[in-house]
C-alpha cells in the first residue's frame, strides 16, 4: 500500500513539473490613450500604415516592408524596425488576423536581433475604438517572454514606458502628419503629456 502511495506521488509530482516546464512565462500589460481624432485617421496611422511605423514612433529609426511580405498592409504584411542607424538592433514582425472593419490585428514577432526578446511568445494586440465622431481611444496589449526569461518583470516598465510614448507619438503624427523621431521627440512630448 505505502508502494503505492509512493508511485502516485513521484507520478503527479512528475505531471506537476512537466506542465509547470511547458508552459512558459510570459509577462502581459496594456497600455491605451484616447486620441482627438476620428477613427479613420488613427486607424490609416497605427493599421494601414504598418511598414510605416518608424513616421510614428520615437524609438524607431527606420522602418520597411520585409522583401518576403505579400502585402503592404493587412493579413500577413511583414515590416522590420530597425532601432539603430547600423541595423544591427531590429525586430522583425507580420501582421494576423487583420480586421480593417473592426479596427484591430495582431503584430507576432517572428525574429530579433540585439533585443532580448523570444519571438515564440512575443505578440502584441493593436485596436483602436471611435469614442465619438472626433475622439478615438488607440488599445494596445502586449505579451512577450524575454532572452533570459528572469529578464521579464525588470523589461515591463521599459516596455510599458516605450509604447506610453510611442502613443503619444501616433496622436502627434495622426492630427499633424509630421514624423515622429528621437530627436523632436522630447519637444512633441511636452505638447501631449496630460
Amino acid at each position: 500500500m505505502k508502494t503505492t502511495i509512493n508511485k502516485i506521488l513521484v507520478f503527479l509530482f512528475a505531471t506537476v513539473t512537466m506542465t509547470v516546464v511547458a508552459q512558459k512565462k510570459v509577462q502581459s500589460f496594456s497600455i491605451s490613450r484616447v486620441i482627438d481624432s476620428n477613427i479613420e485617421d488613427v486607424w490609416k496611422v497605427v493599421g494601414e500604415d504598418f511598414g510605416a511605423i518608424a513616421n510614428s514612433h520615437p524609438k524607431i529609426v527606420s522602418s520597411t516592408y520585409n522583401q518576403g511580405s505579400i502585402t503592404c498592409g493587412g493579413e500577413g504584411a511583414e515590416r522590420i524596425c530597425n532601432l539603430n542607424e547600423k541595423g544591427t538592433k531590429y525586430i522583425k514582425e507580420t501582421q494576423l488576423h487583420f480586421d480593417a472593419e473592426n479596427h484591430r490585428f495582431t503584430v507576432q514577432v517572428f525574429h530579433t536581433e540585439g533585443i532580448p526578446l523570444n519571438p515564440d511568445y512575443t505578440k502584441a494586440t493593436y485596436s483602436v475604438k471611435p469614442i465619438s465622431p472626433t475622439r478615438s481611444e488607440v488599445l494596445f496589449k502586449m505579451t512577450y517572454r524575454t532572452s533570459p526569461a528572469f529578464i521579464g518583470w525588470m523589461a515591463k516598465g521599459k516596455f510599458k514606458k516605450q509604447i506610453e510614448d510611442y502613443l503619444i507619438a501616433v496622436e502627434h503624427h495622426v492630427l499633424t502628419g509630421e514624423n515622429v523621431n528621437k530627436e523632436n521627440f522630447k519637444q512633441i512630448k511636452k505638447k501631449y503629456n496630460h
